[in-house]
């Protein structure tokens, strides 16, 4: 959803800059994401910024460390105050010029952000977690949640929409308590990032400060500054597409007003009538699909509405997934901010007929992040998308693309200081949004140990690292293998599912020289797996779990799935 400056909003923005135009002394003014309760990043150069009048000298104090600077001729400043250690007794933060801010209760630990789409934003209050709600208490945990915007131009700080959720808890820090967990963004605090950061603190006991910037149904490219989708020639069609929305943009929101008007009522119409009966029909087929599963037949097609749904209005600065736009007005404020690193959970509305071009994107985006903050390769921990859709039926279908995106997070790997928690095992045939955020911010937990804390645990499941041929079989060797390899189950079963228990390796198939791939047996070996097939006689390729909702069961004996994988390169 789109943001437009009201005439008052106008007023005071002409206001401020007439003031800093005239020769009086402006006030220090400080960005969003300074404020009492606030976690800043230890041992680590920390970046205090803000604004003033040009030539204003700035003291900035905490902790008995101290910084000066001078805002330059566009009231810019930054003081970079020397590592600190932790500090888990509330500190002053004392920024001093003309007039003096001071922030209280200042914590001293780890700060990490929360990024993605709707399987990030999605609110511990939609899942079935009140006990962990209710015991979830912790003043060293604080919280603070950047409210949804877009923007054409990089903003300099957070910008709080007339339509945000409960705005009294938005663009603040918050001490984590029950209330504000369920309060935040109207659906509650991200679960996935609660539940990592909850793992955290239960693990080094060190205060700790989650950032969380996620919007549903957003594509990568909005997450992505404009320069960086400038510098990779693969994705130019996204310039383009910025390019045009800068174009047409007076006009959009020149006409937004009436155009909602006049969807919101059309899409009321829709919902009412054809909607309901959407939406019972799927249900419907949901059953149907169940029962064709389980007798072994072909799976019913999937209904479509008796009549389209209507089109949304073009949105201004063309919506919250136009390029460069989120990372414009919800990730650009953030920076200078010191941090530990990134968890991000994003890649459903990347599938499709883009989804191999997520191997390109995700590397830029993240590569762009790390250039933006300028403090080195951080962190940079990711959920690889889980199972969605009916259980495939045959070995590697295409499906909706996911395999793609999935196969595109495998190979970020490739890049230094990131981990990547596999959720092939956690997610809802039928439903986009799984309940199971627990399993998801475990996992990603553990991958933070491992990474940026440097435990020598085992935090991910068997990856993929080569295949030997000897006759008519094929050797699979494993990474992050543990304890040894085994075949377990999901942690998680959706509701009016079954848990699915089995003797047998699944989600294994060859293909030959005609590329045309069977399913196939499998079995461990200590740390490897070893397939054949009568029907393929001189095998080419294996695969594991490539397909849009495999059924997969190869762990380690610490209990993470396998990622899924695939031996050749081909097309398809």
């Amino acid at each position: 959803m789109n943001k437009l400056l009201s005439i008052k909003q106008i007023a005071v923005i002409a206001g401020a800059y007439l003031l800093c135009s005239c020769p009086v002394k402006a006030d220090i003014r400080m960005p969003r994401i300074f404020g009492d309760h606030m976690v800043l990043q230890q041992d680590s150069q920390l970046s205090i910024w803000g604004w003033a009048n040009p030539g204003e000298k700035v003291v900035v104090t905490l902790a008995g460390k101290k910084g000066k600077a001078v805002a330059g001729q566009d009231g810019k400043w930054k003081v970079s105050l020397k590592p600190i250690k932790t500090k888990s007794k509330g500190q002053t933060l004392t920024i001093k010029g003309n007039n003096k801010i001071i922030y209280e209760d200042v914590l001293v630990g780890d700060v990490w952000v929360a990024s993605g789409q709707s399987n990030m934003e999605w609110g511990i209050n939609k899942n079935h977690y009140k006990k962990d709600v209710d015991a979830s208490a912790d003043s060293l945990l604080r919280l603070f949640f950047v409210p949804r915007n877009t923007s054409l131009d990089p903003l300099s700080d957070i910008y709080m929409p007339e339509d945000t959720q409960n705005p009294e808890w938005a663009a603040k820090w918050v001490l984590c308590t029950p209330e504000a967990l369920r309060k935040i963004n109207g659906q509650g605090f991200a679960s996935a990032a609660y539940y990592f950061a909850r793992d955290i603190r239960q693990t080094n006991g060190r205060p700790l400060g989650i950032i969380q910037s996620a919007w549903g149904g957003t594509r990568a490219e909005a997450w992505t500054s404009l320069s960086a989708l400038k510098a990779e020639p693969k994705l130019k069609r996204y310039v383009d597409l910025y390019e045009k929305n800068v174009r047409i943009n007076p006009e959009v929101v020149a006409n937004y007003k009436q155009r909602k008007a006049e969807f919101d009522v059309a899409i009321k119409k829709w919902n009412n009538i054809v909607g309901k009966e959407w939406d019972k029909a799927q249900k419907e087929w949901a059953i149907e699909v169940k029962k064709a599963q389980a007798a072994g037949l072909p799976i019913p097609e999937k209904p479509k509405p008796s009549s389209p749904r209507p089109s949304d209005p073009p949105k201004p600065n063309g919506g919250n997934n136009g390029p460069t736009n989120l990372f414009n007005a919800m990730i650009n404020p953030l920076i200078p901010l010191s941090i530990k690193g990134v968890i991000w959970y994003q890649g459903e509305f990347n599938s499709g007929g883009s989804g191999k071009e997520y191997a390109t994107l995700f590397p830029c985006l993240i590569n762009d992040w790390r250039q933006k903050w300028g403090i080195g390769d951080f962190p940079f921990i990711y959920v690889q998308l889980p199972n969605f859709g009916p259980v495939d039926q045959k070995p590697s279908e295409e499906g909706q693309g996911w395999r793609w995106v999935r196969e595109g997070q495998l190979k970020a790997l490739a890049l230094p200081n990131t981990a990547m928690a596999v959720t092939i095992d956690v997610g809802d045939p039928f439903d986009l949004h799984p309940i199971d955020k627990y399993d998801v911010g475990h996992r990603l937990a553990l991958a933070a140990r491992k990474l940026a804390y440097g435990e020598k645990i085992i935090a991910s499941g068997p990856l993929y690292q080569s295949m030997t041929i000897e006759g008519d079989k094929a050797i699979i060797h494993f990474s992050n293998c543990g304890s040894g390899l085994t075949i377990a189950s999901s942690p998680y079963t959706p509701k009016g599912e079954k848990p699915k228990n089995s003797e047998k390796l699944t989600g294994f198939c060859i293909a030959g020289e005609d590329r045309k791939f069977v399913w196939t047996d499998a079995v461990i070996d200590g740390d490897r797996v070893i397939v054949s097939s009568p029907k393929v006689l001189k095998l080419v390729a294996v695969r594991y779990g490539f397909s849009n909702s495999p059924v997969c069961n190869l762990y380690n004996k610490e209990l993470l799935p396998a990622s899924p994988f695939r031996t050749d390169n081909w097309e398809k």
